[in-house]
């Protein structure tokens, strides 16, 4: 039970899932740890630097751990690090001695941060899939169906619902392929020592770097060729901009929802309980709550990746401890807000209602402006003069909107049709033939469905 007469944060209870909860808690970090000091006993005592009964002691005791202990033992020494090395020490009787030994306290935290994130960013590519096959199926249903487009919020060129899925779905393409890149160039610390040289461990074997190979093989993750007490911190900067530019994905989504849902537009909206509230006040309200809460966290996570750099910059010389408690918030808080993010977009985006009816009743008021362009070429193309033509279309424009504006049918295609200037260059069916734009959308089906193709091959 969370004690709530404390101040707690609203990632420990109210955003994120269990799942990234318990991989970025206390207890997942403690417990790498082990593994790390366990995988080191076991390469010092091939090497022959600890006896095998020594190595086999920290292993039976690996997963003895008591939280309690080592949150009493840090209230004393004020390092968590050998706190956690107290308490090791003292269930495993035998071999309490030789833990950590060689190490600094960084070989064991940034090794442990590698393989936790390594474990969160999993986490993260699943739920980028997961989105990426609802928006698919959105994408194959609405490849060809015809909407209004919208350029600086006025309505433009048609398009299609499906192309416009397809957008934010290639976005999300897009992250995968910058996660790809992380995950080859990202690397733990391995283990090196106080200051990076790996003069402890060179003083225990003549050969370092084949110890070093050993402790990172057993852990599966491959160390840097060179660090200071630190690995650097660069790795933050690139995941959490990965992380940013995964939020910025997903709240574009959320961004174009909440404008869709407007009643004034009334195409899209997220779904909405059948005993949800909406407003305290106004019971009537249907508020893209969910949306909103996307584009709220993806804000907080934009800035986060500034922090990170700043650490990598100031971290001066071999180390200073500038970066160690911002860290400690900025790294576990950008995965819990982008799970959030990722976990509400998936329920959105499988039951977002797409109002069909609505889209056909703004694609009939706005689209024939889209025709505007065609006409002019096609009249200027017979020998109409373009300037005199443009003023022409313009008055017809202007006419329209007052009469959209005072809550009638667009009338522009008639206008068009029984324009003198216009009549003398184009007969009545080849105007109406102009003015039918449902066909001036390109091959934005071809292109939609390329996207589908390349979700269909994720696995």
């Amino acid at each position: 039970m969370i004690d709530f007469s404390n101040y707690q944060s609203v990632f420990s209870w109210r955003y994120g899932s269990s799942e990234m909860r318990k991989l970025l808690s206390l207890e997942h970090r403690f417990k790498t740890w082990r593994k790390i000091w366990v995988g080191l006993a076991k390469a010092q005592w091939e090497k022959g630097i600890i006896k095998k009964s020594e190595y086999e002691d920290l292993k039976k005791q690996q997963n003895n751990i008591d939280l309690e202990k080592i949150f009493e033992i840090e209230k004393i020494t004020k390092h968590d690090v050998v706190a956690a090395i107290r308490e090791f020490a003292g269930k495993a009787k035998k071999s309490g001695g030789k833990i950590h030994l060689g190490l600094t306290s960084m070989d064991v935290v940034d090794n442990g941060d590698v393989l936790i994130a390594k474990q969160a960013l999993s986490i993260i590519q699943d739920k980028i899939i997961s989105l990426l096959k609802e928006f698919n199926k959105q994408i194959k249903k609405y490849h060809d169906f015809v909407c209004i487009g919208f350029t600086h919020l006025q309505p433009a060129e048609p398009t299609t619902v499906g192309y416009r899925i397809s957008f934010y779905a290639q976005d999300l393409l897009i992250d995968l392929e910058f996660l790809n890149f992380i995950k080859i160039i990202y690397k733990g610390k391995g283990i090196k020592g106080a200051v990076g040289t790996g003069a402890s461990f060179k003083r225990l074997t003549t050969d370092s770097i084949s110890l070093e190979s050993k402790v990172m093989k057993q852990l599966g993750i491959d160390s840097v060729d060179v660090s200071s007490q630190v690995v650097t911190r660069k790795f933050d900067f690139l995941i959490l901009t990965f992380l940013a530019s995964v939020s910025s994905s997903v709240s574009k989504f959320a961004e174009d929802l909440r404008i869709l849902q407007s009643p004034t537009i009334g195409e899209w909206s997220e779904p909405f309980g059948k005993t949800q509230v909406g407003s305290s006040a106004m019971p009537f309200k249907k508020n893209p709550v969910n949306s909103e809460k996307i584009c709220s966290l993806a804000r907080y996570v934009a800035q986060l990746p500034n922090v990170v750099l700043q650490n990598a910059t100031l971290s001066h010389l071999e180390r200073t401890l500038d970066d160690s408690a911002n860290r400690r918030i900025v790294v576990p808080e950008s995965f819990l807000a982008v799970d959030e993010i990722l976990d509400t977009a998936i329920k959105i985006a499988s039951g977002m209602i797409i109002n069909t009816k609505n889209i056909q009743k703004n694609l009939n008021t706005y689209a024939p402006f889209s025709a505007i362009e065609i006409i002019i070429a096609e009249v200027v193309k017979k020998g109409a003069d373009r300037q005199k033509v443009h003023e022409e279309i313009r008055v017809i424009s202007m006419q329209a909107w007052d009469a959209i504006n005072q809550g009638r049918d667009n009338p522009i295609k008639m206008l068009i049709e029984e324009n003198k200037y216009i009549r003398k260059y184009l007969k009545k069916e080849e105007i109406r033939k102009l003015n039918d734009v449902k066909g001036h959308i390109g091959d934005v089906s071809v292109r939609s469905l390329r996207i589908a193709n390349k979700i269909d091959k994720l696995t």
